[in-house]
């Protein structure tokens, strides 16, 4: 029997990936110089699960949400600042931001990383 092989996740399209199929997640968005990448894997009125990855340097400024978002760390190290204290993540951590508190995040080095939306 031959084992399973990762699904080829760089072409699919949001809402349109195997299901029951493993996913390489940090190889399915790459790295760009100088910029921010994202990548949706999933959409829909419950919430929504978007892959990013950052150059260093690159963040996302402050800002806040009407519902709770999780951050997994895939790939490097995050500098997030949540509700005016900052925190350090690095791969294989994940880091809860609260519904309507102001959040912002830095790449002091590169990282990746999915944010999982929770709507519903």
């Amino acid at each position: 029997m031959t084992p399973n092989k990762p699904t080829d996740t760089l072409s699919f399209k949001p809402n349109e990936f195997a299901v029951a199929q493993p996913i390489d997640i940090a190889g399915s968005v790459s790295y760009a110089d100088g910029s921010v990448v994202s990548r949706t894997l999933k959409k829909n009125e419950g919430g929504t699960v978007t892959l990013f990855s950052f150059d260093t340097g690159q963040g996302l400024s402050e800002h806040s949400a009407p519902f709770d978002a999780i951050v997994q760390i895939l790939d490097g190290e995050a500098e997030l600042t949540i509700g005016g204290k900052t925190i350090t993540a690095v791969a294989g951590e994940m880091v809860i931001m609260p519904a309507n508190i102001p959040h912002a995040l830095e790449a002091k080095k590169r990282f990746k990383m999915m944010l999982i939306m929770v709507k519903a």
